[in-house]
Parts: C-alpha cells; sequence; structure tokens
C-alpha cells in the first residue's frame, strides 16, 4: 500500500475493521468525552504494535483485547497532529483481530468540531455542534487510522442533554433516557458500509425533520425546515436517476441536513446524511444541483476513494462528472454542456488564484508536507471533469463512456484507488481503442501545472445570451448605457445570470458608471440567490463602489462558506482604501468562522493570528 503523507498510521501493516464508539457531548467545556473500540486485523506476521493518528486529543486510557496496553504520544506534526504509538501485550499472526479500546477526551479547540452558541444558530435558544471531518481533521474527534485507504464499518452510541437531537452518518438506530442523567438522551446509529474515517460526521441541535421522499428526510433546525423541503423535494427524483447511471444506492437512507451558517462547504457527502449551507437555500431550487453533487459522491468517493488525498480528483472529477450526467438527464445535453463550460471558467479562476506554475494546480499534486486544506481548490473538480469529457469525446460519447464509468464503480467498490490503478482500468476497459488512449498526453494532463493541454469545445448554445450580454456591457460606452433594459436579464435562467456575471469577472473591471447602470436597470441588489449575490457584489467592489463594500463585507461574514467568504474578503482587501475594514471584519468575525475557513482567510488577507 503507498504510504500516506498526511497520516502516521500503521498502513499496511494493519487495517481497522470497524469502529465502536461510545460519545459523551459536554456542551459547557467543548468537548466530547470518548471511548473507541477498534477492532484491528494484522496484515502481517509477529504483528505487536500500532500507530493511530491523533490531533490535540486527551488520551486517558488503552487497552488491547482487554489487557492495559502501554502507549506513547510521538512529537507533535503542524498539521498531522501527534501519533499515538501502542504497544500491544501480545503478538499477533496475519488475519488475526484485536480490539484496541482507547478513552479520550477531544479539545475545546478540536479542528473536527465547531461548537456554537445559541446565538449563532438560527432559533438562538439552544447551543450546536457539527462536525468537518474531511479531508484529515477525523484524528482530533476520534483517535483512528485517519487516512482514506482505510475503510471500516461502525456503531455508535451519543449522550447527549435531551432538549437536543444527534444525528450522525449513519442509520438511526433508536435512543433512550441516558441511565446515568436522566436530562440527558442517548442516540444510536449504525454504518454497516465499509467507509474512510473523513465520512464520520455528527451533528446535535435542535432539530427538526420532514420526509421529502420513501428513503430521505430533511433535518434543520425548525426555522428552516420547511424551507428545505421545498427546496429539496427533486431528491428522489435525483436518487433514482443516478441510480440508472452508476449502479444501486448501497447506503440505504439518503437524508440532507441544512447546516447553520458557518458550515464553509457548499455540501458534504456524509453517508446516509448529506450536510449543506443554507445559502443553497434560493426559494427556486436553482440550486440544487449542488445535491446531485453529493449524491453522486455516494459512488465516486464514498463507495469508491481516492487512496490519498494526492488523488482527490479521483473523487471529485468522477463525482461533477456524474452531477452533470444527473444534470443532462433531467434537463438536456445543454444544460451539462452549459455546466461544464462555466466549470471551464471556475477551473480558469482557481488557476489563476494560485499562479499557473504552482503544483497545487497538478490534477495530482505532490502532498509531501503540505496540508490537504491548503492545497483545496476547483482544480481536482474541474480539471478532472475535463480530463474525462476529453476521454469521453475520444471514446465514443458520453453513453459508451459512462458504461467505463459504472464499470469502474463495480471494479473498485468498496475499496480505494489510485490514479495509477484508474488508468490501468480506462486501459483495460476500453482494450480496442488502447492506440487512441495512448496519444493522450497523460504527463501533461496529471502531472503539470497550470490550465489542461487540451480545452474542450463544449457546445454554447445556452451560454450564447449570457456571452452576447456580457460582451455589449464591456463595449459600451458610456452615451450606450440607455440601451439596456430590465428584460435582458428576465429572458435568463438563474444558471444564465450567474454565467453572465461570471464572464463580466473575467474581464478588466467595469467603469463604476456601468455597475451603477446595471444595478439601476436590473436590480441585481435584490437577488437573493447566493451565487448570483456574491458574483455581483464581487463585481461591484472591483468596480471601486464604495457603497458595495458594506454589503460585500455583510455577505461574507453572515455566513462562512469559503466558496463566497474567501473571494469577498479578497476583494474587499484588494481595495487598497478598504484594505483595514477587510481585515477587521475579519479579526471580528473570525471567531464564528469555521477553524478551516479562518486559517485560509488569515492566509488571504496575510493576517498573523498568532497576535490576536
Amino acid at each position: 500500500m503507498s504510504a500516506d503523507p498526511c497520516s502516521f498510521a500503521s498502513l499496511g501493516r494493519c487495517a481497522t475493521k470497524h469502529l465502536n464508539l461510545t460519545l459523551h457531548l459536554d456542551f459547557v467545556r467543548h468537548v466530547i468525552r470518548g471511548k473507541v473500540e477498534l477492532t484491528v486485523e494484522a496484515l502481517e506476521d509477529r504483528f505487536s504494535a500500532l500507530t493511530l493518528d491523533t490531533r490535540d486529543l486527551k488520551i486517558i486510557s488503552v487497552s488491547a483485547n482487554g489487557q492495559a496496553a502501554r502507549f506513547t504520544m510521538g512529537p507533535k506534526h503542524s498539521f498531522k497532529g501527534t501519533p499515538l504509538d501502542v504497544a500491544l501485550p501480545f503478538d499477533l499472526s496475519r488475519g488475526q483481530h484485536v480490539v484496541v479500546e482507547v478513552t479520550y477526551e477531544t479539545s475545546p479547540s478540536a479542528k473536527a468540531l465547531q461548537w456554537l452558541t445559541p446565538e449563532q444558530t438560527a432559533g438562538k435558544k439552544q447551543p450546536y455542534l457539527f462536525s468537518q471531518c474531511q479531508a484529515h481533521h477525523c484524528r482530533s474527534m476520534i483517535p483512528c487510522q485517519d487516512s482514506p485507504s482505510i475503510k471500516h464499518t461502525y456503531y455508535a452510541q451519543v449522550s447527549v442533554p435531551k432538549d437536543l437531537v444527534a444525528v450522525m452518518s449513519a442509520i438511526r438506530d433508536g435512543q433512550e433516557v441516558d441511565p446515568q442523567d436522566n436530562n440527558r438522551s442517548i442516540y444510536r446509529f449504525r454504518q454497516p458500509v465499509p467507509m474512510p474515517s473523513y465520512l464520520i460526521a455528527i451533528v446535535v441541535g435542535a432539530l427538526e425533520s420532514r420526509e421529502i421522499g420513501p428513503r430521505s428526510r430533511v433535518w434543520s433546525e425548525k426555522e428552516l425546515v420547511d424551507r428545505a423541503a421545498f427546496e429539496f423535494s427533486e431528491t428522489e427524483t435525483m436518487l433514482k436517476t443516478a441510480e440508472e447511471l452508476a449502479g444501486p444506492y448501497v447506503w440505504g437512507q439518503y437524508d440532507i441536513l441544512v447546516l447553520p451558517p458557518s458550515f464553509p462547504y457548499g455540501g458534504m457527502e456524509n453517508p446516509c446524511l448529506t450536510f449543506t449551507t443554507p445559502t443553497l437555500l434560493a426559494g427556486d431550487r436553482s440550486l440544487s444541483n449542488v445535491i446531485a453533487h453529493e449524491i453522486s459522491h455516494s459512488w465516486t468517493g464514498n463507495l469508491v476513494t481516492n487512496r490519498t488525498w494526492e488523488h482527490f480528483w479521483l473523487n471529485e472529477g468522477h463525482t461533477v462528472y456524474l452531477e452533470r450526467m444527473i444534470g443532462q438527464r433531467l434537463q438536456g445535453e445543454q444544460f451539462r454542456q452549459f455546466k461544464a463550460g462555466g466549470g471551464w471558467k471556475e477551473l480558469q479562476d482557481s488557476v489563476n488564484t494560485f499562479g499557473a506554475n504552482n503544483p497545487l494546480t497538478n490534477l495530482v499534486p505532490s502532498l509531501e508536507e503540505v496540508d490537504p486544506d491548503d492545497a483545496f481548490s476547483s482544480v481536482p473538480y474541474e480539471k478532472g471533469f475535463a480530463l474525462l469529457y476529453h476521454l469521453e469525446e475520444l471514446m465514443g460519447g458520453p453513453e459508451v463512456f459512462m458504461g467505463f464509468i459504472k464499470s469502474y464503480i463495480q471494479m473498485f467498490a468498496y475499496g480505494s484507488v489510485t490514479s495509477d490503478e484508474w488508468k490501468s482500468y480506462l486501459f483495460t476497459y476500453f482494450k480496442e481503442k488502447v492506440d487512441i488512449l495512448n496519444k493522450v498526453d497523460w504527463n501533461a494532463w496529471m502531472h503539470t501545472p497550470g490550465m489542461p493541454p487540451v480545452k474542450p469545445q463544449y457546445d454554447t448554445t445556452l451560454a450564447d445570451a449570457c456571452i452576447a450580454l456580457s460582451q455589449r456591457w464591456i463595449k459600451a460606452k458610456d452615451q450606450d448605457l440607455s440601451s439596456f433594459k430590465e428584460s435582458d436579464l428576465k429572458t435568463l435562467s438563474s444558471h444564465q445570470v450567474i454565467e453572465f456575471l461570471s464572464l463580466l469577472l473575467q474581464e478588466d473591471p467595469l467603469p463604476l458608471t456601468h455597475v451603477m447602470k446595471m444595478q439601476e436597470v436590473y436590480n441585481l441588489n435584490a437577488y437573493m440567490n447566493s451565487e448570483i449575490r456574491v458574483r455581483w457584489l464581487r463585481l461591484c467592489v472591483r468596480s471601486r463602489w464604495e457603497e458595495a463594500v458594506a454589503t460585500a463585507l455583510k455577505m461574507a461574514t453572515e455566513q462562512g462558506r469559503m466558496k463566497f467568504t474567501r473571494p469577498l474578503l479578497r476583494e474587499v482587501f484588494n481595495f487598497d482604501k478598504y484594505r483595514k475594514e477587510a481585515v477587521s471584519a475579519f479579526v471580528a468575525h473570525r471567531g464564528t468562522m469555521h477553524p478551516v475557513t479562518a486559517g485560509l482567510v488569515a492566509k488571504d488577507l496575510k493576517v498573523d493570528t498568532s497576535s490576536l
């Protein structure tokens, strides 16, 4: 097994098969008191010591098959945490199992956990906790082999105050009054499908749910639950479409949980319980393609997983491909082509932000001594998709290539995979077309920074109206501004409005007169769709419209989705006159941001957080 540069764990020497978790959540101290029983299989003879990943955990005791085991903590690493070295009191032969039990406590600043005060929630009355373990933060919640190369089942019992509800990335398995304290409830969960540690997830809060399909519920605080049920009402249709494309859905339940605004991502594909940001609640279901993306992860990512984070594109590129195939089935091929063209622009954005020679823009980057959080961008998503789309064109179209993707999923289901194994299977599957595959510049696609070597020619039917309108604005002189009418935007879908604004963001800043006229004619300030709003505000700040600065800072800080918060704060920071305002807005709201978001924004704004 290839080494995982983000893990200390003894990979290749042993493998965790099952976790049994007992968690007691303390909302006063912001810690979890935990006990985990890891069922570990020896993969070699005379196996007598294992290493687990931990980060900021207080280890209280360790035992193996009920016997006390000696343990030591290794030196602390900047982002990997601290290795927990366990000496077993006996040797194991290859294939034998041992149950290692660790009693521990998390730190109040655990990277995986965000504890929210009642004021930070929608309801304002109860505290809230959510986890975010991807990429390598599970080790701050549970001592484990925290590598996507290791898959295991899990069972959990979670004790929480009785006014709160707990949900996890697993099937709900009942609840009862906590026998130790009748002011608390114990919730039970089981996950019978093997999965990597980064997909363990927990949420505790004043949650309610609504049924939205035969195998789906939506969960959130009561203030948002009905809006969420409306927004995600097409979930079962998307699930069935994904099954037609990729094979049976093996996880049983598919629920969606809408988190408080500080959740750093659009969605997180935790099995049985997709996490989403409230910024998806546009009121018109126009942003529900994020759900198609998270549903797709049930196959590409959760069932077939990248072996290390260097191969993240295997998770995300395939998931974007599958998401857009769902879009094709439900909204037509032109829609898929339109979304693909938009994705190419996002890729250009990321490459421009990192710099075209930055090795983190490789499809397969080296992450030796690189924190995977720092490498996060749209590159694995969109460069990965572009490669798959390019191969689709070479191999004979979407139906033919989807046959390969389905076969790849069946071949590697329940396991993890590297880019070389994926490529080798591609050549095996298309053995009649090896001469065509040999002409692909694999090194340029996978191991070279910057934009891909080939730009696919996407159909621009749906983009043409956006291109035409953006060009009119770019070329307009002041005397032409009266030619723009409210009807210009009214004929466009919200996806097309997003595209129109994205095109303008790729050009030099518009004159301030133009942006002010745009507001007068289109009233873009009134749009509640967050994808439209973020692009509009960036455009305004870039054109130095001072009135927009406060609104941009408000959007950047009232929600914490990195896709919005980071570019908005960067735009204001780059407006020299308001650089201080960007920094002070960040400093003032840093405590409400997710730790990953706060860390990356600090780097964006060149803020030394050690002095704060």
